[in-house]
C-alpha cells in the first residue's frame, strides 16, 4: 500500500523550536528558567536555573544553580546555595520560532560569534551522536512539544520492532542521581525524538 503522506513535504511535523539564548536584563519572570552563565568572548555554561532577581546597592544579580540542586531543592523543599551572577552575564535559554534549519557541511558555516551564547537547533535523534543522559524533546503527530525530558537509553528495536528510545521526566532523572530510586520511563518512537 503506498504511503499516503509521500511527496508531501509540507505534511510534515515540524521540527521542535530551537533554543535561542536572550539575554536576562530584557525582563520577565527568571525562577525555575534554564540559563547560560557566561562572559562574551570567554566562554558559556549551561545546565543551570536561575531564581529571581536580586538587587543590592545599584547593581542586578541572578541567583544561578547547577540544575541537579535546582530540582532537589524543589522536590525536598530545601534552601540550596546560589552564587549570584551579574545580570549582564546571565542568558535565558528560550524557545525561538520552529522552521527547518539545515546544519552546516563545511566548518565555515558553523562558526558563531563570541558575543553572545549560540542558537542551538534540535537534532533529530537517529543524527545525534548519543542520547543517554541528553536533554531530549518528544513531538507527537499534532505537533506539540513535549519538553524536560532526558534520555535514558540509546536508540534500540522495542518489542514490536519498532525502534525507539526510553525518556524520563527531568526531575525524576536528577532523582536518580540524587537518591539511587530508578525512573519511570516512556519508550518514544524514534520519528517523535529530538536531541535539543
Amino acid at each position: 500500500m503506498p504511503d499516503p503522506f509521500a511527496g508531501h513535504p509540507e505534511w510534515a511535523i515540524e521540527p521542535p523550536r530551537p533554543i535561542v539564548p536572550v539575554p536576562a536584563n530584557m525582563g520577565g519572570n527568571l525562577r525555575g528558567r534554564r540559563v547560560l552563565i557566561g562572559l562574551p568572548g570567554h566562554g558559556w555554561r549551561g545546565d543551570l536555573r536561575a531564581d529571581e532577581k536580586v538587587v543590592q546597592g545599584s547593581r542586578t544579580y541572578v541567583p544561578v544553580m547547577p540544575e541537579a540542586e535546582w530540582y532537589r531543592a524543589e522536590a525536598e523543599r530545601t534552601e540550596v546555595f546560589a552564587p549570584l551572577v551579574p545580570i549582564e552575564r546571565v542568558w535565558v535559554e528560550d524557545e525561538g520560532m520552529s522552521g527547518t534549519t539545515a546544519k552546516p557541511n563545511d566548518v565555515a558555516g558553523r562558526l558563531v560569534s563570541l558575543d553572545e551564547p549560540p542558537r542551538r537547533s534540535p537534532v533529530a535523534a537517529l543524527d545525534a551522536d548519543s542520547l543517554v543522559g541528553r536533554r531530549v524533546v518528544r513531538v507527537g503527530d499534532d505537533g506539540k512539544e513535549e519538553r524536560d525530558l532526558r534520555a535514558v537509553t540509546e536508540l534500540h528495536s522495542s518489542d514490536d520492532g519498532d525502534i525507539c528510545a526510553r525518556v524520563t521526566k527531568e526531575l525524576d532523572w536528577y532523582r536518580w542521581g540524587w537518591s539511587g530510586k530508578t525512573p519511570s520511563t516512556l519508550e518514544v518512537p524514534l520519528n517523535e525524538l529530538w536531541v535539543e
